[in-house]
């Protein structure tokens, strides 16, 4: 591209603009199956004064031929959202939409991080607009890593090549994208590649038992022979507050039990309100100098659950008055 000389100058430049019909092509052999020689052309306009009449410079014509083969793919997964220890099935359609076969069709898909590709759970099929799928074997189908390559032999025009498989959720899945790509390529009859477009699948990944939270539960009875547990005839409590170390408040329920989800993993701590509990005070604990406290201190695992027990006793124990 040369530049003309103009006395206008950056400053007497007003507008410039550029209208550019073109297309990028890579490709080989393409002279002796193009079918269309597409123009590309390019006009530019410029102001030699401000505020005077626009100018318009045409460039000259180039040709861009039309490849007559062309690859197409959509990636599909039977589900939304999935967690570890979960399968996914995964379909994927490669069309030739060109008029001439390709050979060696080699379909690339990278799995995201955590994924599995389940071994003997691919399988394909052929199919044409209006005719119904065939089972076909697949030339190959190898796994390095996170990626599968599946190749078959050779896709005739307008027809569709159908793969489906299954992988499997690891608990690295919850790290990862969950996104996962693919791309297929093959040869046309002189030899060339084609390319298709790019096309993903996203899977939401949900934590499942994996999570960093996890559960405190507990309960809050009467302990009448002061060993810290419940036992048969000594009933729980109902509408027992306990405040939890992030603020939360829980109230037991009409059995005396209470549970707190979603609770960040980590030491927590909870306190029993003796001021919901009018007539009763801590139950003294025989075995446990640490439970002779309103306050419980607990370790929660991410994804786990931990028990928090409180044990209380009438204010007028039984037998005294």
């Amino acid at each position: 591209m040369t530049t003309p000389t103009s006395p206008l100058g950056a400053r007497g430049l007003r507008a410039l603009f550029f209208a550019v019909f073109a297309g990028g092509l890579s490709y080989q052999g393409f002279a002796a199956y193009a079918q269309t020689l597409i123009p590309n052309t390019a006009t530019a306009g410029f102001q030699s004064t401000p505020g005077g009449p626009t100018r318009t410079v045409r460039s000259n014509t180039v040709t861009v031929p039309l490849l007559s083969e062309r690859l197409e793919i959509i990636k599909v997964a039977d589900r939304g959202a999935a967690e570890p220890g979960d399968s996914v099935s995964y379909r994927l359609l490669v069309k030739n939409s060109g008029s001439s076969p390709v050979t060696n069709v080699v379909v690339t898909d990278t799995l995201p991080l955590g994924f599995k590709f389940l071994n003997n759970s691919a399988k394909a099929a052929l199919s044409t607009a209006g005719s119904p799928e065939t089972p076909v074997a697949l030339s190959s189908v190898t796994v390095s890593g996170q990626t599968i390559t599946f190749t078959y032999p050779i896709l005739q025009p307008q027809q569709t090549l159908i793969i489906v498989y299954a992988a499997l959720l690891s608990p690295d899945s919850i790290r990862g994208s969950g996104r996962n790509l693919v791309v297929a390529a093959a040869k046309n009859p002189a030899g060339g590649e084609v390319r298709s477009n790019e096309a993903s699948a996203l899977l939401r990944i949900r934590p499942g038992i994996l999570s960093d939270c996890g559960t405190v539960v507990g309960r809050v009875f009467t302990d009448k022979n002061f060993d810290g547990e419940q036992q048969s005839g000594e009933p729980g409590i109902p509408n027992a507050v306990i405040f939890m170390d992030d603020g939360n408040r829980v109230t037991t329920d009409s059995n005396g039990l209470f549970s707190l989800p979603f609770a960040i993993a980590g030491y927590r701590s909870g306190t029993l309100d003796l001021t919901s509990l009018p007539g009763y005070t801590l139950a003294p604990n025989l075995y446990r100098i640490e439970a002779n406290s309103p306050s419980r201190l607990v370790k929660l695992s991410p994804g786990g659950m931990v028990r928090m027990n409180f044990a209380v006793t009438p204010t007028f124990r039984e037998g005294q008055r």
